[in-house]
């Protein structure tokens, strides 16, 4: 099994979500609800939003309140880019890139700052619920 999909499933992961909104009809809604609803400790990260399912949002991965130990990317590819930058200035360097969120380009910085990650899967499909007790 992937080491990411490991951590996600037997660790206590803090994930944060890039692209996490309020809106129903976007994945970065069902994938930070779907997660939340498993008992994951998440953040949604959204310069546009102030809070997502009444959870304060942050506008970027520097103002998160604790290093997350996954980055889950839920935008167009070219704000992918622009986020791995910054984790990768931060040294957050385990993401999971959701179907529609990689590019060719994506890969390839991914490959070159030698990140861990996940492409083209769903979060969602390999998450199970934590245990709450």
């Amino acid at each position: 099994m992937d080491p990411i999909i490991t951590l996600l499933n037997e660790g206590d992961p803090v994930v944060a979500v890039v692209g996490a909104t309020d809106n129903p009809l976007k994945y970065g809604n069902r994938i930070y609800l779907d997660l939340k609803r498993k008992g994951f400790r998440v953040y949604p990260v959204n310069p546009s939003r102030d809070s997502v399912d009444d959870d304060q949002a942050y506008a970027s991965l520097a103002d998160l309140p604790e290093s997350p130990d996954i980055i889950d990317f839920v935008v167009p590819p070219t704000r992918t880019l622009r986020v791995l930058e910054q984790a990768n200035e931060l040294g957050f360097t385990t993401v999971w890139i959701q179907p529609g969120a990689g590019s060719d380009d994506v890969v390839t910085y991914l490959d070159d700052h030698g990140f861990n990650y996940v492409t083209d899967a769903c979060i969602m499909v390999d998450s199970m619920v934590r245990s709450t007790t």
